[in-house]
């Protein structure tokens, strides 16, 4: 693990040699070195010195006057407290500084980000249906689990925080416990599952899928208790109230509906949007409040005391994919566009122009060039000091607060590019790929031990020699070992049984012993076996030399035979020089096992040309049947009248009938029931 410096603030760090915005300008040659370069310092946010400092001195605010300032001085940096002891300053918990990115090493896109309901991990879920746990403090990797067959497409916990449910695909949702034990597998939809949420007590759950219905189970007992029907396209988007029973869904037929739980009543239909819903979401805290995303580059918040748009939100210039509320301040709300620009807004920073239009908003603070990609889900930390994003560009971002009087954040290239950035001097390419390589090596080395992965190697085998999953030949470098024959080799194959009175090898072969056993005595009345002296027989020219041995002749060229070998006659024709066959297999006279064969010698079944022959190996030209498929020619040549008998008298040329006409063929293809 890197070194780092901890200053209390709750998501900041101290580099004195190392800037964290994407790259950093370098190092000034006085920190740790690596093989020349500086060391990667990771950056990590301990939240809780501030949450203990923020307990230890806060007091009875007189009057509702908060009693806390902060000055934009980085003096001022070991005095910064969590979000939640500004509830009258949401602009101090906007996330715009960006202190880490996580990929795996497989990557894949990211659809889901949730953090555990104690902050300590962050869960994502990936289209490859995987769960990866990312350590909350220090954002390195922890562990890995191949959750679903298919793409993730939501995941919640429960408000208790004792259950996990996620739902993919092909409408799967799956129980994990916390530890991430799977207890129940349930099919809810036939189509992708979109989203899901948790009743407030925890005793039901809402699915919405692309089947454009929305169905209340059970949780308990995983049985479907409603079906909400009304909306006319896919449903991408549902939520329960907090609070109370409403629970709101967003639609790809650009509407948002309400509903009754209990009922199963549509109760009311908003038509602000003119695009595909993309997310749905009550306010958090107080309830509300409802924001609404679409495709249509819009955010609308509603006021559900007033049953109208409360606001507009305004400044993507791309769809908006995904939204967050903050869980603390009811003004702040976060939202990710399909072309990776992350925008945050004040809701209260507007002053309406007339009681019957919604008043439009632009962002307090905007990070142009967050991700790559679209983002497809963000989520606060439960603390509000830290926002996550998961992209379609396969990296999970982690965003925090500056410190007080920290401007060089605004002027990295996640603000103003990647070309304008290097052009100031605050980013570089080479130094982020290097960066990059590192953050994955120290994820990898700092994983739990339980999900390490044994290092394997491409030959397999003990240290590395060998083919996985086959063992190599004895002797040979790179091969393994390879188990003898039993009773022969070295050892004995798994699973095969040993020759009684054998033991574990043969007297006089050689081979190792059983360790503990006492070599077997040989049987009785055996006498012992020679071993040839190879030595004398070179010597006494019993054997040639070694090297003077001629090689093989070299095979034939196809379609022809070995010298001195007699080609077979052909068919009809008996063997050379008998003028015609003898009674029996044609060919071969005297060998088959008809008539004229040779007493007591049948034809050897198997080999073509010697009685049956070999099923699926036609016989040699001239040598008797030639199997199934000699059979079936030679009826078809007697039936068309070949001149068999003028083969067998003096061995003539076969000649072929005349072929079917058309007709013919046509009725005795319909005869025999193939009439299309």
């Amino acid at each position: 693990m890197a070194r780092y410096e901890r200053d209390g603030g709750g998501n900041n760090f101290n580099h004195r040699d190392r800037d964290r915005n994407g790259g950093g300008e370098g190092g000034d040659g006085t920190g740790p070195f690596n093989r020349g370069r500086p060391l990667h310092r990771r950056p990590v946010t301990d939240y809780g010195t501030p949450v203990a400092n923020w307990v230890r001195n806060r007091a009875m605010e007189w009057r509702g006057v908060p009693n806390d300032y902060m000055r934009p001085s980085i003096q001022w940096t070991i005095d910064l407290l969590p979000p939640a002891a500004y509830t009258n300053n949401p602009a101090m918990s906007i996330p715009t500084k960006h202190i880490h990115a996580s990929l795996n090493k497989i990557k894949h896109p990211i659809n889901v980000v949730k953090w555990t309901p104690e902050g300590r991990r962050l869960l994502t879920g990936s289209s490859s249906g995987e769960f990866t746990l990312w350590n909350g403090m220090g954002f390195n990797f922890e562990t890995i689990m191949q959750a679903h067959d298919c793409a993730i497409r939501v995941c919640q916990y429960s408000h208790a925080g004792d259950w996990l449910l996620s739902g993919d695909q092909e409408g799967i949702v799956k129980y994990w416990q916390p530890n991430f034990n799977n207890v129940k597998i349930l099919q809810a939809h036939n189509e992708p599952v979109r989203d899901l949420s948790f009743s407030p007590t925890d005793a039901k759950f809402v699915t919405a899928s692309d089947d454009g219905t929305l169905r209340i189970w059970d949780f308990d007992g995983g049985v479907e208790e409603r079906t909400l029907t009304g909306h006319g396209w896919d449903v991408k988007s549902v939520d329960w109230h907090p609070t109370k029973g409403l629970i709101v869904s967003g639609s790809k037929d650009h509407l948002v509906k309400l509903w009754d739980p209990r009922t199963a009543r549509c109760l009311t239909t908003l038509h602000g949007h003119k695009s595909t819903i993309s997310k749905s979401l009550f306010q958090p805290s107080r309830g509300d409040l409802l924001a609404t995303c679409a495709r249509d580059q819009t955010c609308r918040i509603f006021d559900l005391r007033a049953m109208k748009d409360l606001c507009i939100l305004r400044g993507h210039e791309k769809d908006i994919s995904s939204l967050a509320w903050h869980p603390f301040h009811a003004q702040l709300i976060s939202t990710g566009g399909s072309d990776g620009a992350i925008n945050h807004y004040l809701i209260d920073e507007h002053s309406p122009t007339s009681s019957s239009s919604a008043a439009v908003i632009c962002p307090a603070a905007s990070v142009p060039y967050a991700h790559e990609y679209a983002i497809w889900s963000m989520e606060y930390h439960p603390l509000g000091h830290i926002l996550c994003s998961g992209s379609n560009d396969r990296i999970t971002r982690f965003w925090t607060r500056p410190r007080p009087g920290e401007s060089d954040s605004f002027r990295d290239r996640y603000h103003i590019g990647e070309e304008a950035a290097a052009a100031m001097g605050t980013y570089d390419r080479r130094r982020r790929y290097r960066q990059e390589e590192e953050d994955e090596q120290d994820d990898a080395e700092d994983a739990l031990v339980d999900q390490n992965l044994q290092p394997t190697s491409i030959t397999g085998g003990q240290g590395g020699q060998g083919i996985p999953g086959m063992p190599g030949l004895p002797g040979m470098p790179g091969l393994g070992n390879m188990p003898g024959i039993p009773g022969v080799g070295a050892g004995q194959i798994p699973g095969m049984p040993q020759i009684p009175g054998m033991g574990t090898q043969i007297p006089g072969m050689g081979g190792p012993q059983i360790p503990g056993f006492p070599p077997p005595p040989p049987p009785p009345n055996m006498p012992p076996i020679p071993i040839p002296d190879f030595a004398a027989m070179f010597a006494n020219g019993s054997l040639p030399p070694p090297g003077t041995i001629p090689p093989p002749p070299l095979p034939p060229p196809p379609g022809q035979l070995p010298p001195g070998f007699v080609p077979p006659p052909l068919p009809g024709m008996g063997l050379p020089g008998l003028g015609m066959p003898m009674p029996g297999l044609p060919g071969i006279p005297g060998i088959g096992g008809g008539e004229g064969g040779m007493p007591g010698l049948p034809g050897l079944p198997g080999l073509p040309g010697l009685g049956q022959g070999m099923p699926g190996m036609p016989g040699l030209p001239g040598l008797g049947m030639q199997g199934q498929h000699g059979q079936q020619q030679q009826q078809q040549d007697d039936r068309r009248g070949s001149g068999g008998q003028q083969g067998g008298q003096g061995g003539g040329i076969r000649r072929r009938g005349p072929l079917p006409s058309q007709k013919d063929s046509l009725r005795e293809a319909q005869r025999s029931g193939f009439r299309n």
